[in-house]
């Protein structure tokens, strides 16, 4: 651990009510912003998408499944993969708890990729959930969200050399960078008025941390993320962690 000022515990608590004050405004700000998202204007869905799912084919209205709300996240597997993105997957150990409360509250929750559905069942039966997974296989669905590209003009892209983290991503995935690369984590918000769904919000990148539960634990550890400087690619899918940091060790 990095060095440490040791205190009384008065002296800690004097400290710990200046942070708090710090962590409210932060708090009050994250309700203004949720707000914000909230006032976003809607976007109509006008082409029809065909999806497959554990019920068989359904459109963007009928993932609603009878709700009002959509929230749907677009995991990273290609239809090149052999296995879902790690990084993915870390967050989606936090996914079946999730989903009865969200139908609680007229939400339907679903992730969407585009590898077949045999490889998506097959996969969440090897990591143990249960949440809804649609394919988006064979259509224009990620690609005309801009969610996916096309791996031709990801090559292109990659013309100038691959990130080595991208090489052990797309690795642990089966697949190669550029195959890899084509797709990207999203999480879309939908609504459903009328029998028209509607985009109403989106977000990427470090906008999904929120999904990553083990990050607002890690930020309140002694240590924090500890992730190195630039940050070193630790996650892995629950079944690859190493032996000895095993629960009981």
């Amino acid at each position: 651990m990095a060095k440490h000022k040791i205190a009384t515990r008065e002296e800690w608590q004097a400290a710990r009510n200046e942070l708090l004050a710090q962590e409210k405004v932060l708090t009050r700000r994250g309700d203004q912003l949720a707000a914000e998202r909230r006032n976003l204007p809607w976007v109509p869905i006008e082409k029809e998408y065909s999806f497959d799912t554990d019920n068989g084919p359904k459109t963007l209205p009928e993932l609603f499944d009878g709700r009002s709300q959509l929230l749907a996240y677009h995991f990273m597997f290609g239809p090149a993969y052999t296995a879902g993105c790690p990084v993915c997957s870390s967050a989606a150990d936090t996914f079946n708890g999730a989903v009865a409360h969200l139908n609680a509250r007229d939400v339907t929750f679903s992730c969407i990729s585009r590898a077949p559905l045999d490889k998506l069942q097959g996969y969440k039966r090897r990591m143990g959930w249960s949440f809804p997974w649609a394919s988006s296989y064979g259509t224009d669905y990620n690609f005309d969200l801009e969610i996916s590209r096309q791996e031709e003009a990801t090559r292109e892209m990659l013309a100038g050399g691959v990130p080595p983290v991208a090489v052990q991503l797309a690795q642990e995935c089966g697949t190669d960078p550029a195959a890899y690369l084509s797709e990207a984590p999203v999480m879309s918000a939908y609504a459903l008025e009328d029998g028209a769904a509607y985009l109403t919000y989106s977000t990427t990148a470090r906008g999904l941390e929120f999904m990553m539960g083990y990050y607002g634990f890690l930020d309140r550890t002694p240590v924090g993320r500890n992730e190195g400087d630039p940050p070193q690619l630790w996650v892995r899918r629950h079944d690859e962690y190493d032996s000895r940091y095993a629960p009981g060790r």
